[in-house]
């Protein structure tokens, strides 16, 4: 649906604007690009921040420590 609404708003700004639209459609890749290190900069921390949410509460678990039903997991 998000795809679907893209194509739309660029087919929108190609009709009222076409070197605008062409522009933003040469543009995205350079974009996607550049973002890809800040991605995975921010799935390694993640990945961080989990091991060390496990690694601490590791001898709680271990001890048999249950979460409560009315309490909701950390993700």
């Amino acid at each position: 649906m998000k795809t679907l609404f893209v194509l739309l708003l660029w087919c929108v700004l190609l009709v009222l604007c076409w070197p605008l639209a062409l522009l933003a459609l040469v543009l995205w890749p350079l974009a996607w690009l550049v973002s890809l290190p800040f991605r995975l900069v921010g799935i390694t921390f993640s990945a961080l921040f989990a091991f060390l949410s496990a690694l601490l509460t590791l001898p709680a678990r271990v001890l048999g420590w249950r979460p409560q039903a009315g309490t909701p997991a950390t993700a």
